[in-house]
């Protein structure tokens, strides 16, 4: 529980909803049969099974309570698709060229527990989003990196 917004995308508070009924349902009683059976084997100091579905039991729930809290503090961002302008927000799809490498990129600005840069999910709080903000399509905009400023061209912007 931070001081910083956690927004998220009804898409993603879906998927994170389907992990913690996956863990708790499936996963999580699964394990325990094993703990319990090896449990019940004797000697559980040497025990394979035993240790390692007590240190995967751990690891799931670790991850529960992970989710809980997401879950919990999660502020999902919905958007009317008749009022929707032109500009970028949280949510927006965002087609835009690397000017210096004249490089066409796609990226969807969401939530952090959502960044996946396969699928080119970027956080809404890191440099390229927040540059991205509020801006239209035609717009120019610079983002500082380690490596240097880059320059990017707002081409598309859909939800």
């Amino acid at each position: 529980m931070s001081d910083k917004k956690n927004y998220i995308t009804p898409e993603g508070f879906q998927r994170l909803q389907e992990e913690l009924n996956q863990l708790i349902r499936i996963d999580r009683p699964e394990v325990v049969k094993v703990v319990s059976w090896a449990a019940g084997n004797g000697d559980r100091s040497e025990n394979g099974d035993y240790i390692y579905g007590k240190r995967k039991l751990r690891q799931i729930d670790s991850k529960i309570k992970y989710l809980i809290i997401n879950i919990e503090d999660a502020e999902i961002v919905r958007r009317d698709p008749s009022n929707l302008e032109e500009r970028v927000f949280f949510g927006a799809f965002v087609q835009i060229k690397d000017d210096n490498k004249d490089k066409l990129l796609t990226v969807r600005i969401v939530g952090t527990q959502e960044i996946n840069h396969a699928t080119g999910n970027i956080s809404w709080v890191c440099p390229l989003a927040l540059s991205l903000m509020g801006r239209s399509n035609g717009d120019i905009v610079s983002v500082e990196t380690a490596s240097g400023s880059q320059v990017y061209s707002i081409l598309k912007v859909s939800y």
